[in-house]
Formats: structure tokens, sequence, C-alpha cells
């Protein structure tokens, strides 16, 4: 029986070549499109899955508050935490501090900069699992000045050749490091990546003086993973006594290591990934799949008058109702069993540019484990039912006798089905439409949004010691240039300010401060940025040499600060100037100027107060500010200065703009997908469209030769045929609209800088829906409208 339906089936799929292709055409699209997705939600799931400690792990939140309402919160803690918690907390059996900087590192002559170097305590390889090939983990990194490499970068210094013993030179031909290990590549799907990994005592920074110079991130590994609330229950008392008479509140928090990637707001080592974005994209893989399966479902109801005489014959022979049924459930199977076939080829062609769209590390080899084989295979017998159940039981529940005797008309059921499909269709598409919409809006302004600082043709270079001890004379040279405009040195560009710091005016008494975010800054660093004085003037060379006096008692202060601090000490901008006031109590000085605000951090978060103060750091950024008309001799003039007088520093610059774009990476590869999958979800509803307006059109043939005989024109018969699918597109709009306009205004709001939500952005949505459906209904409707109506007659 089962090879006799099978037989059937495909007779009946290659007589129905048309409506066959464009089911496996609109079926292969969508479980293509859900496979990729599927790929790229499965790799984000499986962050650090490979570790095997990973439900024991913890990372430390720090939330900071001096006495006002304001607090900071994010994944930085000293380096006190790691020890004395260790020693403190019967929960904790290791700790590690860590962080990463870009490093300069000499191999031969030859100099590079490396920007995934890490520093991390001994306790590495206790907590995390990366293997060794080379070298003894408990070893690797017990003193100061040795490092690991990975395999990766093993061979791109060394090549073929053991690393271990030899040495490489870091930070501008200064320190030798003694390669103690080489280690296995992490795997993409890790967020702790890195090329080279040292021992945190080569920094000369793990002493236990503070709960302040909070510029790490500390993880715990706890004794199991059911400690995490009764470690958790203990840390805040304990930190009330520590911090007690100190007139600051500091708490920390417990991060599950797990969670991180998908759920932190504290970012990590790499970006990381809203969840959020995961279930939209999951959502939209659903809809793209219940568009082809509806397309699938109109398309057979459509055919139903086709089929009705085969079905009433058969069951007139003694067929039986289940044995229909399976022979049409056997029809949508093979039709999904091809596409899922065909879907695979098409992943494999398309998946170098899928790659490149998401900005992501993916690997093909996961199509073929057992786990994704198996999604596949319910997948497809999925579809295969839910495509398959209704025509098959709406075709095996025929009568023959009212079928052979000519009675049988498409039920009314039929075409409400028919219309509650196109409408669901659509509302979908409509949606997708508007949800796009209004993410490239957002996007829009995002990246064209008045930040308060220019950030248009500013290169930004890392700032050394060697770069920091010539930075006047390199100053001075490149400004000479006739496409350089300015040179300013910092320590954050305007795009991203972390360092926080506690303020107070002189009014204020000692124990009484706010949260202020700070920046170290020289002369230049307001011209090269763009930044707007709306009061007072900005700072001077004399202001430098002022706040780096020899004596410390003797430096003096001149700050900068912006509307917002001015409006937390209760200051309007022209009374802030001259004003005295403390930061951090070692800095005391006056306000000698106020910029408007700008937006130093994401738009997601609120503008907060914020203090510029004189002073050249080492560790900072150089921006140069040059002539957008001939940006390659720019470059090249400064590479040429460059190598004069900092020799031993790689030129390896970016511009400020591709700084500002990579905080908002997330939601511009979002962007990207959701335009891509979108597209594809309308093509294929219209797909669906298309074949179900040429059944109607069949279906009618008789109706439209009659008309045009009697003078109906072709215009009026393309109308008449369009109206039949208005009704539903209507239907959609109402139904989509409300629904897109509720998810968005969801979406929106983790902006604190955000656009409002317009009416016609719907409009939009709703009128492109109706243009692109009329437009595939009418190619139907004009072949129909301009046929013989002689030979339209004689067909019946």
């Amino acid at each position: 029986m089962f090879f006799n339906n099978l037989k059937i089936a495909i007779r009946s799929l290659w007589k129905n070549k048309t409506s066959s292709a464009i089911n496996i055409l609109g079926l292969t699209v969508g479980l293509s499109s859900c496979l990729l997705i599927a790929l790229y939600v499965q790799n984000e799931a499986s962050y650090d899955k490979f570790q095997p400690n990973a439900e024991r792990i913890a990372r430390v939140i720090m939330e900071y508050r001096m006495s006002g309402p304001e607090s900071r919160k994010g994944n930085f803690t000293s380096t006190k935490v790691a020890p004395v918690f260790s020693r403190t907390f019967p929960e904790v059996e290791a700790a590690i501090r860590m962080t990463d900087k870009d490093m300069i590192v000499k191999s031969g002559d030859n100099l590079f900069t490396e920007p995934n170097f890490l520093f991390a305590d001994s306790t590495f390889f206790r907590i995390f699992d990366f293997k060794m090939l080379q070298g003894n983990p408990a070893l690797a990194l017990n003193g100061p000045r040795k490092v690991v490499l990975t395999a990766s970068a093993s061979k791109r210094y060394f090549g073929k050749e053991s690393p271990l013993g030899k040495v490489l030179l870091m930070d501008t031909d200064k320190i030798p490091y003694e390669i103690t290990g080489v280690m296995e590549d992490y795997p993409s799907n890790s967020q702790i990546k890195f090329d080279f990994i040292a021992s945190f005592s080569s920094l000369g920074v793990n002493g236990e003086y503070s709960y302040f110079d909070a510029n790490y991130t500390t993880y715990f590994l706890l004794k199991d993973k059911n400690s995490f609330s009764s470690l958790q229950t203990k840390i805040t008392p304990f930190m009330k006594k520590e911090m007690e008479g100190s007139g600051v509140h500091i708490d920390f928090t417990l991060e599950p290591f797990s969670t991180i990637h998908l759920h932190s707001e504290y970012g990590g080592f790499v970006p990381t990934t809203s969840v959020t974005y995961l279930y939209i994209l999951s959502a939209v893989a659903v809809l793209i799949l219940v568009i082809v399966c509806f397309t699938y479902i109109n398309l057979s109801t459509a055919r139903s008058l086709e089929r009705a005489k085969e079905v009433g014959v058969r069951k007139t022979v003694g067929a039986a109702r289940v044995q229909l049924f399976w022979q049409f459930i056997s029809e949508s199977a093979i039709t999904c069993f091809v596409s899922i076939f065909l879907s695979l080829n098409v992943i494999v062609a398309v998946f170098p540019s899928f790659v490149q769209l998401i900005g992501k590390e993916l690997s093909l080899s996961t199509l073929l484990s057992p786990l994704f084989l198996s999604v596949m295979a319910l997948v497809t017998i999925a579809v295969s039912l839910l495509a398959g159940s209704y025509p098959a039981l709406m075709l095996s529940g025929f009568q023959p006798s009212k079928v052979l005797k000519g009675r049988f008309k498409n039920s009314d059921s039929g075409k409400w089905l028919q219309q509650s499909l196109i409408v669901f269709q659509f509302s979908i598409a409509v949606f997708l439409i508007g949800a796009t919409l209004i993410m490239q809006n957002q996007l829009y302004f995002i990246q064209n949004k008045n930040l308060g600082y220019t950030r248009d043709q500013i290169m930004v270079l890392p700032m050394n010691e060697q770069l920091h001890a010539n930075f006047y004379a390199l100053k001075k040279e490149l400004i000479a240039g006739r496409n350089v405009i300015n040179v300013s040195a910092g320590g954050w560009t305007p795009v991203s300010i972390l360092s926080g710091f506690n303020m107070r005016s002189s009014s204020m008494p000692e124990n009484e401060q706010i949260t202020v975010t700070a920046n170290r800054i020289d002369e230049n660093y307001v011209a090269t940025t763009g930044l707007r004085i709306i009061a007072g003037s900005n700072i001077t060379e004399q202001d430098l040499k002022d706040a780096s006096r020899e004596k410390e008692d003797e430096r003096i202060f001149h700050f900068i600060i912006n509307e917002a601090a001015a409006a937390r000490l209760g200051w309007t901008p022209e009374e802030a100037i001259g004003k005295k006031m403390f930061l951090d109590n070692s800095r005391p000085g006056f306000v000698k100027g106020v910029v408007m605000d700008f937006n130093f951090e994401s738009l997601h978060n609120a503008i907060r107060p914020l203090v510029l103060f004189p002073g050249l750091v080492p560790w900072g950024k150089l921006m140069i500010k040059i002539d957008g008309q001939n940006i390659a001799e720019a470059i090249a003039f400064i590479q040429s200065r460059w190598k004069q007088l900092a020799p031993n520093t790689p030129f390896d610059y970016r511009f400020l703009d591709d700084d500002y774009l990579k905080l908002y990476h997330s939601e511009i590869q979002l962007g990207k997908v959701m335009n891509f999958f979108s597209a594809i979800a309308i093509v294929l509803g219209c797909l669906g469209l298309f074949g179900l307006s040429s059944y109607i059109g069949q279906q009618r043939t008789k109706e439209i030769g009659i008309r045009k005989i009697l003078g109906a024109s072709p215009w009026s018969i393309m109308g008449l045929l369009s109206l039949t699918f208005a009704r539903p597109l209507l239907f959609s709009i109402l139904i989509a609209i409300p629904l897109a306009w509720w998810q968005m205004e969801q979406w929106l709001d983790n902006f604190a800088y955000r656009i409002e939500l317009q009416w016609w952005v719907f409009g939009v949505a709703g009128f492109s829906a109706i243009a692109i459906a009329l437009l595939t209904v009418g190619i139907q409707s004009i072949d129909a409208a301009i046929s013989n109506p002689v030979k339209s007659l004689q067909s019946e």
C-alpha cells in the first residue's frame, strides 16, 4: 500500500507541475531561511556550553554609589575582590582577575599590535577549560612576564617550531615575556577570546589596597552551582561592614557565567547578543514556515475541484477515506523531502554570504550534527503534516455520488479558509514590513543623530609611553601638514567614556559626593572633537602645567563639566563658572567651562554627569582630525611622520565613526537580517498569491468569457479578479498594524534616545503590501482579461 500511494503521489505531482513547482519552490526557500536562522540561533545559544564548570562560574558585577541617588554598575572590580572573597567565603573555590588590552609585540625586527591580548591569574586553567597543547597549565601563569599563545598565534610567529622557552618583547621593545605554553584555539562560541594570555602579576597591580580602581573583571569558581544564593546573601552585609564610615556604598552581584552572552547588560570580552533578538529571528523563522504551509494549503484547496472526480472514482471502486488521506499526506511528504534536499544545497551555496551578512563565525558542519539532523527531520515531518492534513481531510471527505453527478462545488468553508489564510499571510507581510521600516528609521536616527561632538574624519591611534614622551613633538609635526586640522590626546574618545569618579562642590560635606564619569584631556580635545562650550572657556597649556606640578599639594585643576553635572550640583551653566569643586578629593580645582551635553555612551543610556580635566596619560587615545578632501594623502603624511617619531609603534589606526558604529553592532546586524528575511517572507506570500490567483482565474474561465462577450472591458475583468483579494488584504492591514505598533514600541523602549512612532510608517507598510499583492494578482488578471472568450467557453 505504501509504494502504491507513493507511486500515485508522484504521478499526481508530475501532472500538476505548476502547483508542484510553486509548492516546492516556496518550501525550499522557506526551509532554507528557517535552517539558516536556526544555525545562527543555535550558535548564539551554545556559547560556552563546552565549559564543564560553566554552571559553577560567576562573574562579579560591581555597584557603587556616593551620597546621591546615582549609582554605577558594571562588570568591573578592583584587584582586591578576588583574594579577599576567596579567603572570606567558603563557597568560593577559586577566583581569577582578568583584563584585556592592546599590546605591541616584537618578534625579530617586526612589530605587531595584538588586540586580543589577555592578562589573567594563574587559576585561569583551573577555572576555564582550554586545552594546553604544550606546557604545564598549573605553572604557565604562576609568575610575572609569562605568556601562553594559542596554536594559531604560535604558528603566525614561529611557524612549525615549538615556541616554549622563547621570548617575545612586549610594550615597545622593553619587556621580555617568556613563552610557557601553547593552547588549542578557543571555539568560536566562546565569550573569552584571545591570542595571547599573560600572567596577571605582570601588570604589577595585584595588591589588595582598595575596592576602588575598578578596572578589572573578576570570576569566581564556586563549590557547586547551588552556592550562588548562599554566597549572594552574605556579600551585601559583608560589604556594608567593609565600607562602614566611608560614605560610599559598594556592593557586588553574582552573574552566572552561562547567562552572560545572551542575558547580560554589561557586555564582556566579546560583544554580547540580546536574547530578544534571538526571539525576534526565531519568530521570523516560524512566520516564514507558516507562510509556506498556508501557501500549500491554499493551492491544495483551490485545486479541490480538479481532484474531485479522481476522489469520486477511487471511492467508487472501493478506496477507503483513510487510504485517500494517506495518499494526499504522501504527496505533501514527497514535496517536503524534495524541498529539504534542495534547501541543503541552497544553504551550502549561500552560506558564505549569510555569514558575511550576520557578521558571525558559523560552522557549516553543524548541519551534519545529530541534533541538527534530528531537528531537520522533525521540521520536515511537521511541515508535511501541517501543510497536508487539511487538504487531505477535505479531499478524502468528498461524496462520490455528488462528485460523479457533477453537483460538487467548492464549499463555503473552503473559501472561508482560503480567505483566512490570505489574511494571515499578508498580516505577517505587513507586520514584517512595518517592523523593518521602524528598525531602519531607528538605525538611521542612531547614525545621523547630532551627538554633540564630531566623529567624521577623525583618526584614532593608541597612545603608549613612547608617544607620551614625544607627544608635543609629534603633534607639532602633524599639525604642520596641510591636510591635518587638529591633534589631541585623551584618556577616552567621546564615543565611549567609561571612567568612574566621585565629585563634590566646595559647599558640600566631604562625605557627600556624587557619582560622575570623568575623562583626562589636553587643550585641543574640545576643538578636535567639536564639543560646544556654552559657558566659560576651554582649558589651556598652562592649565595642563598647573595640573602636572611635581608637588601634589601644589596642583590645581581647571575643570570642564557638562550640563548634566552642572544641573546635578544645582548650577546653571553660567553660575558654574569659577565654582570650586573636588574630583575624588585628590583633585581640587575650579570649573572653567561647561560643554553642551553630548552622548558619551550608547544611545541606550541617558546622558549622565561628566567632568573633563586636564592631563596627558600614556595609555589613552590619540585623535587626529583630517581634511576629508584628500584622506589618502593625509594618511600617507601622518604615517611618514609617525615612522620618524614613533618607530617602535605600529601605525594601526581606525576612524572614530567606526568606533561609534561598533556600539550598535547587534542592532545593525539585526536590521540587515530582518531586511533579508522580511523580503523573503513577502516574496513567499506573493508566490502563494500568484498560484492561488492562477487557479481562481481558471475556475472563473467561463464567467470571464461570458462577461467579455457581453461587453466587459479588460480593465473591468482585471478589477473583478483583483477585488477578490482586496477585502482579505485590508483585514491583514487592520490586524498587523496594531501588533507591529505594540511590538516596535517595546523594542524602542530599550533606547534612551529614540524615534517616535509615526502613523505614516505603517501606512507605507500597508500600501506596500497591497501594491505588491495587487501587482502579483494583476499579472494573472491581465492574462485572463486578454484571453479569447470563444476559447474560454469551448474549454468548458
